[in-house]
């Protein structure tokens, strides 16, 4: 009989194993990176003594202490061909608990004869000491799948069996995607969540034909926000760090100009763009955009993406950059047809 994979096990009954990092109240999160293979429960929340919550998803836990807040945050776009792991690897069982999680499958028969035998043979099941590693219990543990609940191209990409691990041990390096520093930090960008970009105007509730319309962002929510990622069981951590470098307008019409030239604003002295102050009417905005046309009885559709940069660095003093990410917002712009104005 061929291998049977383990996403086939949910086929047949199963007493379901303990978590190895413990049982706990169930945790709603955000849709991201993390979720359940096998039909376990693997998320929940941890409070630590200074308040602090902690996310378990998918063998990872996530501190997100320090990402964006508010109802409008979002998660990063990468700026290229790049995404975060669809699935991974990380330690998933102590020997005792791989054993009650796959005796009933092999008991009920259901998997077929020849197949159960392979896999009796390989966690050498029938030595009562030894079987499923028994005798190195709190020296490792065995490694499985986790999957992107969401379920993006490649979340079935990761099909290898059960494998063991011992303690202070990288794990196989021919093993796509096996929980390391960087593969954390990876999954702590799918985690990154970022304020929403609606620029401020001025003039504010509608502007004018030709009038040059400055726009900028609240300095106090554009700073960089982190999430570090760990799997404490094995002392591996990463954080990964998100940085506003610049933000884009796009005025929703060819019929406008915007400032500077390129349409990308940077960020300078922490703060995108600058507040349109009294007695500025007749200076050109660092940041901001001046239409040719109205808008009629409708509006123009502005576009503001921000470019954060990311770097990431881990708990073995490891680091480097990932993709920069976006995150962009539009808002509707009125446009009246009056040529000139005293402000």
């Amino acid at each position: 009989m061929p291998a049977m994979s383990r996403g086939n096990y949910l086929l047949v009954p199963a007493v379901l194993a303990a978590l190895i990092l413990g049982a706990g109240g169930p945790a709603h999160a955000e849709k991201g990176f993390g979720g359940g293979t096998d039909g376990q429960t693997e998320q929940r929340a941890d409070t630590s003594d200074d308040g602090t919550v902690s996310v378990t998803v998918g063998g990872v836990v996530f501190d997100r202490s320090k990402n964006g807040g508010g109802d409008s945050v979002g998660a990063l776009t990468s700026s290229t061909s790049w995404s975060p792991p669809p699935c991974w690897y990380a330690p998933k069982y102590t020997p005792e608990q791989l054993q009650k999680y796959l005796e009933p499958i092999w008991e009920a028969g259901s998997t077929g004869y020849e197949w159960d035998a392979d896999q009796r043979e390989k966690y050498n099941a029938d030595d009562e000491k030894k079987g499923f590693n028994k005798d190195k219990s709190g020296k490792g543990y065995w490694w499985g799948s986790y999957v992107d609940k969401s379920y993006p191209p490649g979340w079935d990409s990761c099909d290898e069996d059960y494998f063991w691990v011992d303690l202070g041990d990288p794990p196989p390096a021919d093993i796509e995607n096996a929980v390391t520093p960087e593969v954390l930090a990876e999954l702590a960008y799918a985690e990154i969540r970022v304020p929403g970009t609606e620029v401020t105007l001025a003039p504010a509730e509608a502007t004018k034909v030709n009038l040059p319309t400055w726009a900028w962002l609240d300095g106090a929510e554009f700073k960089p926000v982190s999430v570090t990622a760990s799997v404490p069981e094995i002392g591996v951590e990463a954080t990964a760090t998100a940085e506003p470098v610049s933000l884009r307008i796009e005025p929703g019409t060819p019929d406008a100009e915007v400032y500077p030239a390129s349409g990308v604003c940077e960020i300078k002295d922490g703060r995108i763009g600058e507040p349109y102050a009294k007695g500025k009417a007749n200076d050109t905005p660092p940041c901001g955009v001046k239409y040719l046309r109205s808008s009629g009885d409708g509006t123009f559709p502005l576009r503001a993406t921000v470019t954060w940069e990311i770097h990431w660095t881990g708990g073995d003093g490891a680091g480097g950059d990932l993709p920069d990410g976006t995150f962009g917002a539009t808002q509707d712009v009125v446009v009246q047809e009056i040529q000139a104005v005293n402000r």
